[in-house]
């Protein structure tokens, strides 16, 4: 195992490189190229949220589970093929939806301005207009990402952080990508929107340390609540993250978690740092709350994880294939 010396190096050329490619994406990348992009963006998301709004968290999810595995380069969006298992065929991915918004989008976007436009900036875009459209915050996407040609199911099980790591775990995964603890907090708030198969965190309601125990850390009336919906080796009913307002995109979350009533171990794990159980503190607690404003933050910065740039890369023409 490396040392905490050389795992330190490590992060920070990490960083250093996410920062670096990061400076090729700037606002109004499209304009001579593309200049109606945003707006048929916007428009095809609008039809579809209209219809069905819950696909806001999935599409959400969809742009967190790109940028983590190779950075923001539409890798996630590619299907495996005879030679290769692509990362949507990982176990964390197998649960992702949103690929056919995608490729609405995608296919608008083409018939305006075809060859010109990432699958990887489609998906940036996508996940803030759809989050946004839910009266959820709005955030700056910086254009200019290319399309990644490499996608393998190894890397997004290394790089994904599961829904039962601790804080050590959470806290490492994130400073890989150049993230802070505060990133963690505050993305961590996602988890006011959408819902999760029971599978993921059914351990903790049956069997949490191999004895058939609860974790101690779920309130025990939460357990029971949960236990009538879930029952063991459940793989298909699915719960709600923020029971009660999960189609709203809130404050919401972080009550639940200073209730000790988060779904999953990484949400109770935000208890166990100073700095993250402040936050958690201080959102549920607060009238004047800032979490829309650091959620865009914490966003805008996500969203330059890794970038392809320049001549890196290519422009898909479709997002499940690479040209």
């Amino acid at each position: 195992m490396a040392s905490p010396k050389y795992l330190a190096v490590f992060i920070a050329l990490v960083a250093v490189f996410n920062i670096s490619n990061a400076q090729g994406l700037k606002l109004g990348f499209y304009r001579k190229t593309c200049p109606s992009v945003e707006a048929i963006v916007k428009t095809t998301t609008a039809r579809v949220i209209s219809q069905a709004p819950t696909l806001a968290a999935p599409l959400l999810r969809l742009h967190f589970h790109d940028c983590f595995v190779r950075g923001c380069d539409g890798s996630v969006l590619i299907n495996s093929t005879r030679n290769n298992q692509a990362e949507k065929d990982a176990i964390p991915n197998q649960s992702l939806r949103g690929y056919g918004v995608i490729d609405r989008v995608k296919s608008a976007v083409e018939k305006k301005c075809p060859g010109v436009v990432s699958c990887a900036d489609i998906l940036a875009l996508t996940a803030r207009d759809a989050v946004s459209l839910i009266k959820g915050p709005i955030w700056k996407v910086p254009l200019g990402r290319r399309d990644g040609r490499v996608s393998i199911i190894t890397e997004a099980l290394i790089n994904l952080p599961p829904p039962f790591a601790n804080i050590t775990q959470l806290k490492a995964s994130f400073a890989s990508k150049n993230l802070t603890t505060k990133d963690l907090a505050v993305l961590s708030g996602s988890h006011t929107i959408g819902t999760s198969h029971c599978s993921s965190f059914s351990s903790r309601l049956y069997n949490f340390t191999g004895r058939n125990d609860t974790d101690p850390t779920l309130d025990p009336n939460y357990i029971i609540r949960l236990k009538s919906k879930c029952k063991p080796a459940d793989l298909t009913t699915l719960a709600e993250m923020d029971p009660g307002s999960f189609k709203t995109f809130d404050e919401d979350y972080y009550t639940l978690v200073a209730k000790r009533r988060g779904l999953f171990q990484s949400d109770a794990a935000l208890l166990d740092d100073p700095e993250t159980k402040a936050y958690v503190k201080l959102q549920a607690t607060s009238h004047g709350s800032t979490f829309f404003k650091d959620f865009s933050k914490s966003m805008e910065k996500m969203g330059k994880i890794g970038v392809l740039t320049g001549n890196a890369g290519e422009i898909r023409k479709r997002c499940a294939f690479v040209n």
